[in-house]
């Protein structure tokens, strides 16, 4: 942790010094940012030269020198209170009255560290994810005794490093990610205890029926479980048995060879989704909603920022109070309830905040109230829009943590930013994906294998509310743009691309066909030889091969997407926005009639704009030799 927080510092520009207590330790960090920063420029993933990033790095293993001259100090210590207030003393000791001292502890309070110093106003929590350069989120912590300020430069901070914060408000053990990801854990554990599960059984369910990246067993497993029961008992929690009883074996999941599964022949978790069948999810579920229930209810953060860590930083599908709203936080809490009715424990009373949903009729989606507020449609988890000024309407699927792949509820969210758009406004519609590595990879595979037909018909929708929307709609492709990333692709009436993008329909490496359209528009485009070559083979091609065959318009290097895409979008912007409208209708309807019924329509369309506005405009500026305006 401690050298993937210095490569992100260095990599951001910042100075770093980076101390350990042994001068093997500290050699094997540098190294280890030299290895990471070779790897990430082979992979045309770093904007600096390795050795420029490696002459911001220095190392020692002299506590005081290392900090004399720090603004910002981030401790990395094993997860031990003694040992980390020890170093917290230290650096207080030897830093500038004005520097910040953060810890990276994923489970201990702040509050208990800054209390070694004389500064607990200006010590916070920076809660990194391993690896650090991998990982997006950033949990930034208030101590009892933070100021807003140090709060604020903490946050600033984060974001300049690219990554994304959120802001814990007050400090609780675990903070969110931790709290709200245990139960995911720790139930299915005593599950097994219990003689109700199998571990292949909880894996499977939880995978392949409610989407999540890995099962509870594999997880352990891969987090080590050594670290879930020292977090457990650190705070006095009891730990389930068959997990007490691996630890005690040193069998502590991949690190050792062998967990709740085995590794030593590189085999590992061999469930499959028939082992997933009976069992019960929502008790697993119930327990990691009614967290954030009580995260919220005593504002520790709010439902977005423990949904956005869920996400980013538990790599969960969707957050887990959108999670709850969706399955009724009334069955969540009948379900706490009759749990902890039958054993009495602790881990099933209900959230106080849970109770007072519930009580007040606020059950989720469906009543229209939850966590959330649905009455117009609900929020934006997965989509960013804006409309600009000039009209330009720039839509960003934000979820590159999954390389922007298309989730049910992401494709509602397109469907309702164009929905609501008002046409009036808006002049053209850009289409795009967060981050320098996908427009979208695809569709979330694992949450489409748990969606209900109706919602997969509403999929077809959002894709077809693409295509028939009033206004030019471009697409800015960078990266992955495959499957369901392809198809929204195909539905726009621009598509420009990096060279270095890659187009295609992997479906049928799944024993699926593309959907939303990837069939018939591709074919219709492209021919079917070429349509054929792309669905049966699954392989995608070059950028440079979708401008030859006629799906893009254009392949630019990178650094002349920005431009390129400002060029189509400025002649559309200021074009005449009728002629536009009729145009895009005329091509689209004609291209499945007839010939002589395509011409039928493109007369009408010629004979409607010659009584426009538009078209006197255009007459008048082409007589007086000067530039329409098209008002």
């Amino acid at each position: 942790m401690g050298h993937g927080i210095a490569e992100l510092a260095a990599m951001a520009g910042y100075d770093v010094v980076v101390r350990d207590v042994e001068d093997d330790l500290v050699q094997d960090g540098y190294d280890q940012i030299e290895w990471s920063l070779n790897k990430l420029a082979e992979k045309g993933r770093l904007d600096d030269d390795p050795d420029a990033v490696l002459d911001r790095v220095e190392t020692t293993t002299d506590l005081a020198a290392a900090v004399a001259e720090a603004d910002l100090v981030v401790e990395a210590a094993p997860e031990d209170l003694d040992l980390k207030r020890e170093v917290f003393a230290d650096v207080d000791a030897a830093a500038p009255d004005d520097a910040i001292i953060a810890t990276n502890t994923s489970s201990l309070r702040v509050t208990d560290l800054a209390a070694a110093t004389d500064r607990p106003e200006r010590c916070c929590g920076l809660h990194f994810f391993n690896p650090p350069i991998r990982m997006d989120l950033v949990e930034v912590v208030a101590g009892d005794e933070t100021t807003d300020d140090v709060v604020e430069t903490a946050l600033s901070f984060v974001k300049s490093l690219d990554k994304t914060p959120i802001h814990v408000r007050k400090d609780v053990p675990q903070f969110v990610v931790n709290n709200v990801l245990t139960p995911l854990m720790g139930e299915a554990a005593w599950m097994l205890d219990a003689g109700e599960t199998t571990i292949r059984q909880a894996d499977a369910a939880m995978v392949f029926r409610r989407g999540y990246p890995m099962g509870p067993f594999e997880l352990n497993d891969f987090g080590g479980l050594d670290i879930f029961a020292h977090t457990r008992e650190q705070w006095d929690d009891p730990v389930p048995e068959s997990i007490a009883s691996r630890v005690e074996a040193d069998d502590l999941g991949r690190k050792t060879g062998q967990g709740f599964y085995g590794y030593s022949d590189g085999d590992g978790p061999d469930y499959e989704p028939g082992d997933g069948e009976d069992f019960d999810w929502l008790r697993v579920e119930a327990r990691m909603v009614n967290e954030a229930a009580r995260l919220v209810g005593e504002g520790v953060a709010d439902p977005a920022d423990v949904d956005l860590g869920m996400r980013l930083g538990g790599g969960l599908p969707e957050g887990t109070c959108r999670r709850g709203d969706k399955i009724g936080l009334d069955a969540v809490l009948e379900k706490l309830e009759s749990l902890h009715a039958a054993t009495g424990a602790e881990r099933y009373e209900p959230a106080d905040y849970l109770v007072e949903l519930v009580e007040a009729g606020h059950t989720g989606e469906t009543a229209g109230q939850g966590f959330y507020d649905y009455s117009d449609g609900g929020p934006y988890h997965y989509v960013d829009h804006e409309l600009s000024d000039d009209g330009v309407l720039s839509v960003t699927f934000d979820r590159a943590e999954r390389l922007n792949a298309f989730s049910v509820d992401m494709f509602d969210e397109v469907q309702r930013v164009l929905e609501s758009a008002d046409t009036d406004d808006v002049r053209c519609v850009v289409f795009e994906g967060a981050g320098d590595r996908a427009f979208s990879a695809g569709a979330d595979i694992t949450g489409f294998m748990t969606a209900e037909p109706t919602e997969l018909m509403d999929v077809d929708e959002a894709i077809q509310s693409i295509y028939e929307f009033e206004r030019p709609t471009v697409a800015k492709i960078d990266g992955f743009c495959l499957g369901a990333g392809l198809e929204i692709t195909l539905a726009c009436d621009i598509r420009i691309a990096t060279e270095d993008a890659r187009i295609g329909s992997p479906e049928i490496d799944l024993g699926l066909i593309p959907g939303g359209g990837g069939t018939q528009r591709l074919v219709r485009l492209v021919g079917e030889p070429r349509t054929k070559e792309l669905v049966y083979r699954g392989e995608p091609i070059s950028a440079s091969r979708a401008e030859e065959w006629g799906i893009l318009n254009r392949a630019v290097p990178a650094e002349a997407l920005d431009a390129t895409v400002a060029d189509f979008v400025d002649d559309i912007v200021s074009g005449p926005q009728t002629a536009l409208e009729v145009a895009k209708s005329v091509i689209q309807e004609g291209q499945n009639a007839s010939l002589e019924t395509a011409l039928s329509l493109e007369s009408q369309g010629f004979g409607l704009l010659r009584t426009t506005d538009d078209m006197q405009e255009g007459v008048a500026a082409f007589a007086h030799d000067r530039e329409p305006d098209f008002d």
